[in-house]
């Protein structure tokens, strides 16, 4: 951070060295100023012992260091092409004997360094702004409407409503109210079923202790289940011993009973309606990527479902798909997943879509179809690291059999 505060400087020096003097000094001491503070806080944060409420301001001010590091880093790449521009040019101007070293402005036009650093500036300004304005994103939930025809579904569940929701990571919220309205978003849309698809916490159990009375709220039909995810099992957190490691999962698994939800652990369930049936599978985590771990067990969860003539799996980890479900349960016929929350930052514009974790899961977010089975990966309700969204949003996905 420190070689990258350096770097940009030399650029802001470059581009006011036609400012005052006094407005030079005010540029120069600002930049360092907040540059300098922006490390010590980066420091001292980790040594803060915080409440929930606390944390979560701790984790906005850490994603405006890092948004800012991240906006430096960004116009740095434009700043290295015109020093290696520069390079090229001096260079050849010493092996053809000629004088390159500086650069022609031409009457009314700027010159490509110019141009170059005020193009880093504003890109990375931008993505600062992004980052600081996706702030305001985290709890605008949106509700994704998909309607599914499969040829072998039983007559009796076409027009079923199905609400999915994932990724909650309660640990996270600060706002009690905003996340209630999200669970009332959720009560209007009036579901059948609703199925939630992993992580619930970000690590401990007692995250969940003030948001219990809300999620408690949901309520359909033919009932509430649950899956666990990568962070339910507490991977993520130093515990004193391995026995409280376990007790935190076994509390968050009564936590999943308390509010009325149904747990599948490796397991199915029939779903009945006009004496027709299909199952619901529930499998815990499992991943296709090496430091994602493999806790679920298929053949188990599916055992006792073979003669159902519709199947729907819950499974957190996308990767899942292709790894396993597609090549060995070909009559699998929905799979539901979550845990990439489309990174929390992307593009999605009718015609084109785009994140950086598409080049990590090659199905990131939405719906995806392989022959008669399909995918649908939901961006996530809660979120995690960073306290925003920008251009993914928070998502409630309602699916409708047609």
């Amino acid at each position: 951070m420190i070689l990258i505060d350096f770097y940009v400087f030399q650029i802001v020096k470059t581009l006011s060295h036609s400012a005052e003097p006094k407005t030079r000094t005010i540029i120069f001491t600002s930049y360092w100023i907040i540059s300098i503070a922006a490390l010590v806080i980066l420091f001292i944060l980790p040594l803060l012992n915080l409440d929930n409420y606390s944390k979560g301001v701790r984790s906005t001010v850490f994603a405006i260091i890092i948004g800012l590091f991240l906006a430096k880093m960004v116009a740095s790449i434009f700043f290295l092409v015109d020093d290696i521009r520069r390079a090229i040019q001096w260079m050849v101007g010493k092996v053809f004997f000629k004088n390159t070293e500086g650069e022609q402005i031409e009457e009314g036009r700027i010159s490509r360094s110019i141009f170059l650093s005020w193009m880093g500036i504003a890109v990375g300004g931008g993505l600062f702004s992004s980052l600081v304005y996706g702030f305001s994103n985290k709890y605008n939930y949106k509700v994704k409407k998909i309607a599914l025809k499969f040829p072998n579904l039983p007559s009796s569940f076409k027009g079923l409503k199905i609400v999915q929701i994932s990724d909650v990571h309660s640990g996270s919220f600060t706002d009690k109210r905003a996340v209630e309205k999200g669970v009332e978003k959720i009560l209007q849309l009036n579901p059948d079923i609703i199925l939630f698809t992993g992580d619930l916490v970000n690590n401990e159990s007692d995250e969940m202790d003030d948001y219990m009375d809300v999620f408690s709220k949901l309520k359909a039909p033919m009932g509430v289940y649950s899956i666990l995810g990568n962070h339910d099992y507490g991977d993520y957190k130093t515990w004193s011993s391995p026995q409280a490691k376990q007790q935190n999962l076994e509390r968050l698994k009564q936590i999943h009973a308390q509010m009325g939800w149904r747990l599948l652990l490796d397991e199915n369930v029939t779903l009945e309606k006009n004496n027709e049936q299909i199952a619901l599978i529930g499998i815990q985590n499992w991943s296709a990527l090496k430091r994602f771990p493999k806790y679920g067990n298929l053949k188990k969860a599916y055992e006792g479902s073979e003669h159902l003539p519709f199947k729907i799996l819950m499974s957190h980890d996308p990767t899942h798909w292709d790894a396993e479900v597609r090549p060995k349960y070909g009559d699998i016929d929905l799979m539901l997943a979550g845990h990439t929350h489309g990174m929390q930052f992307g593009v999605e514009i009718p015609g084109f879509r785009w994140s950086p974790v598409q080049y990590v899961y090659k199905q990131w977010a939405g719906l995806y179809q392989e022959g008669s089975q399909k995918l649908y990966v939901n961006r996530g309700y809660g979120f995690i690291g960073y306290p925003g969204r920008v251009g993914i949003l928070p998502e409630i996905t309602l699916i409708q059999f047609t």
